[in-house]
């Protein structure tokens, strides 16, 4: 068999089964482990696959830059943050995580909520701005300009002084396995931190990010309390993801 139709195979079997891993890929072609783990790191390197210890994920299409972002699956980022907007009580203090998912949360929040929104995203902040009752605190730091979000020392000296309702976390894989993922360490580091000062940790799943990984950790999928999902997706994901204790909110269109 060639190199490359094996690696179509792969990319075929990883699509079904969500993982996959060497041992049993090294079985299934009669190759050598090595083989396996050099098709796996050349697909990496292509962007087809997130690969971790033992095998592989599926990876994640969130990791692309924000402007590239906006166009990802809106119709149903629009269906989940406008669930994930209702999930918001008067009076409570909510972090938002930067992102296109929180992006449109933030349009769904009625022109009479009264909340105290923190988030170390500015285009937030500022999208906010003219909301007319919203108090809005805004995390300083270094930017990082691909997420255009703040992050480092100052950022996380900000989170510490915080104590939260609710956190809507922003992430660009989530796998049963892996846990919840991102792109970048320090913006990792940042809603690990965001967080430990959050009663309830929110996700808004939209579909390229379940099932699949990116290269840094956030946590398991437990530091997460709630996932909005779509209404459809898959009933197998969903009953792995409560078997962790994780509550599923479904959208209904």
């Amino acid at each position: 068999m060639l190199t490359r139709q094996r690696k179509q195979l792969i990319l075929e079997m990883l699509e079904a089964e969500g993982q996959v891993k060497s041992t049993a890929l090294s079985l299934h072609f009669a190759v050598s482990e090595d083989t396996i783990r050099r098709d796996l790191r050349e697909l990496a390197a292509e962007g087809r696959l997130q690969r971790v210890h033992g095998g592989a994920l599926p990876a994640s299409s969130a990791i692309v830059p924000f402007a590239e972002r906006k166009s990802v699956k809106m119709d149903a980022k629009k269906n989940i943050a406008r669930k994930g907007a209702q999930l918001i009580a008067p009076g409570q203090v909510v972090i938002v995580d930067g992102g296109t998912t929180t992006a449109e949360l933030i349009t769904f929040l009625p022109p009479d909520l009264r909340i105290t929104v923190v988030t170390h995203s500015p285009s937030i902040a500022l999208a906010l701005a003219d909301h007319p009752v919203i108090e809005v605190i805004l995390i300083g730091g270094r930017l990082y300009k691909h997420s255009i979000v703040t992050v480092g020392a100052a950022a996380v000296e900000g989170i510490a002084n915080i104590h939260a309702d609710l956190f809507f976390m922003g992430v660009t894989g989530i796998h049963p396995e892996a846990g919840l993922t991102t792109g970048d360490y320090e913006e990792a580091c940042i809603k690990r931190a965001f967080s430990g000062r959050a009663a309830e940790t929110i996700v808004l799943a939209s579909p390229e990010k379940i099932n699949a990984a990116s290269s840094f950790a956030i946590g398991s999928l437990t530091l997460a309390n709630t996932l909005v999902v779509e209404g459809d997706t898959d009933p197998g994901w969903i009953a792995a993801v409560e078997e962790k204790g994780v509550t599923i909110v479904k959208t209904s269109g």
